[in-house]
């Protein structure tokens, strides 16, 4: 309890957690702007889509559930000086494991409303033809 009101405390006057992650890290700023063009692809935003984006941002990132909505709204407010191309020019120079979880995490994305369209095929084939990666690599094995 006491550490909760320290946090929010601190969060006063330092910002949101989650959002120092997200402003400090530009690669991870790059592959959440590059989600949310694959929730935005197929010109509409479904509650699957958002909850797959949640569900990564926590368990992929380590964002709490509680600053999500303050880096949607940083990434809202500053995604736009950052296009597709520069966003994914940050991950060419790295390793083939980075890259091809963030062509997982789209297809992740793309996946979740369980229709997939072409403007959201054509994004996520772009974005691993630019970051050298093979479709196959896209598919998790199940568990």
């Amino acid at each position: 309890m006491a550490f909760a009101l320290l946090d929010q405390i601190r969060s006063i006057f330092d910002g949101d957690p989650g959002v120092r992650k997200v402003a400090d890290d530009p690669v991870l700023s790059a592959e959440l702007l590059m989600l949310f063009r694959m929730i935005l692809a197929d010109g509409t935003v479904s509650e699957s889509e958002m909850v797959a984006f949640r569900r990564i941002c926590k368990d992929a990132f380590g964002i709490q559930e509680t600053s999500i909505d303050a880096v949607i709204e940083y990434l809202n407010e500053f995604g736009y000086e950052t296009n597709g191309s520069q966003a994914i020019a940050l991950f060419r120079d790295l390793g083939v494991e980075r890259r091809k979880q963030l062509a997982q995490h789209m297809a992740e994305i793309a996946k979740a409303d369980s229709q997939l369209a072409d403007s959201e095929v054509r994004l996520l084939r772009r974005t691993l033809d630019l970051l050298d990666i093979s479709p196959v690599d896209v598919v998790k094995p199940e568990e």
